[in-house]
């Protein structure tokens, strides 16, 4: 089944699989930080309050943000979140988008937030659900239902005695 014949996802499936993205990094980080600042703090007389700390952990986590829905995208076309909500991203032929266009894609996500989300609104209106950042990267996002019905090869049974 192509990326044509599959029902594209709608804005609300699209947010709720982008939470549960954002709530994976932001716990993950959260505990990364956290052990490493612990570390720091007991073997080096680093402060980890200091600017220079701070700023390195936002730079940090924007490198980890990026590559995490960069390299979903690219070697899979979903990230966990989107997995869960049983959605796929994928070019014009039904396939992952290739790593310039996931990074293209990105960009576009933060451009088009940054006018009030404005750049999602096209999500409601165009025949094939895209955002600003789809129609940038010329990408769509599919509901996969292979995913939600699991269609992948069952496990053994085990007889029973």
């Amino acid at each position: 089944m192509s990326a044509t014949e599959r029902p594209y996802a709608g804005i609300v499936s699209r947010t709720v699989a982008l939470a549960i993205d954002a709530a994976a990094l932001t716990i993950g980080f959260a505990i990364a930080s956290g052990v490493l600042g612990l570390i720091l703090s007991l073997f080096t007389a680093v402060e980890v309050s200091s600017p220079g700390a701070v700023l390195g952990a936002a730079g940090l986590w924007s490198v980890v943000v990026a590559s995490y829905f960069v390299l979903f995208w690219t070697l899979t076309g979903e990230t966990p979140g989107m997995r869960l909500m049983a959605l796929r991203v994928s070019n014009g032929a039904g396939d992952p988008p290739r790593f310039g266009k996931a990074l293209l894609r990105l960009v576009g996500m933060i451009l088009a937030a940054i006018p009030f989300f404005a750049g999602y609104l096209p999500i409601l209106f165009d025949d094939r659900r895209r955002g600003l950042h789809d129609m940038l990267a010329g990408t769509v996002v599919v509901e996969d239902s292979e995913l939600s019905r699991g269609s992948g090869p069952s496990p053994p049974r085990i007889p029973r005695r």
